[in-house]
């Protein structure tokens, strides 16, 4: 399994834990939520489902039950970090469990690349690969891009051999010098590359919302304060 990205710093955290509080604080009893096309997670979530259904499309038989597995994981990432959003609103509980529930889904979807390529003796690349540095420098948003990458990868492969080593493999990972990798080779590694990031970010917004929750509490805990603070307030005189 490829290693985790640099984790960002503990001020994004902070960022993060803050975000969650001042929406628990909002004045209305239900707090603003559901903007979920903005976490970097779904965005990074719904590319991985994308390269996924293309990726089955060509290389997974129509007849293999992983195909189907493939997809359906790829789509339940992006789908419960949608709803878990949208739950947010009244409950925190249910945000967390669903975005463990996305998390745990694009996890089975990484095994699932890594067999792809440890079944057909194709190469699983380190972070340190220098064609997955050239995508990661890339900043894929779409199919289009990783599809552009990839053909620029087997376009300069036939021109230019980059030299590496076994540097940050695991003992069963193997680094081949193989100058002409094949297209679901590339693909694959770059799925993987999406995955690591995402159920990293995910790892992230999970930690994040469940310090928010031991900080600020939940719904429950919000509309008896709300209650309390109306009930302790003189009545109005005519």
């Amino acid at each position: 399994m490829q290693s985790s990205p640099n984790a960002p710093g503990d001020a994004i955290d902070r960022h993060r834990i803050a975000k969650y509080a001042r929406a628990v604080k909002d004045d209305s009893l239900i707090p603003t939520h559901g903007d979920y096309r903005r976490l970097k997670s779904f965005q990074v979530a719904r590319l991985v489902y994308d390269v996924t259904v293309r990726f089955c499309d060509r290389y997974v038989d129509r007849r293999s039950r992983t195909r189907d597995q493939m997809v359906q994981a790829a789509r339940s990432g992006v789908q419960n970090i949608a709803e878990g959003s949208q739950a947010s609103g009244t409950s925190k509980k249910i945000e967390m469990k669903l975005t463990n529930v996305a998390r745990a889904s694009l996890e089975e979807l990484r095994l699932d690349y890594e067999d792809f390529l440890r079944q057909r003796g194709l190469d699983l690349w380190p972070p340190q690969h220098p064609a997955l540095k050239r995508f990661k420098a890339r900043r894929c948003a779409t199919l289009d891009d990783v599809r552009g990458w990839a053909d620029e990868e087997r376009r300069s492969y036939r021109t230019r051999t980059d030299a590496h080593g076994p540097t940050g493999t695991t003992p069963s990972v193997s680094v081949s010098a193989s100058p002409f990798p094949s297209s679901a080779q590339l693909v694959a590694n770059a799925a993987l590359s999406l995955l690591n990031l995402c159920c990293h970010l995910l790892h992230r917004q999970l930690a994040a919302q469940a310090a928010a929750f031991e900080k600020e509490g939940g719904f429950t805990e919000r509309l008896y304060r709300i209650r309390s603070e109306v009930r302790a307030k003189p009545p109005k005189t005519r």
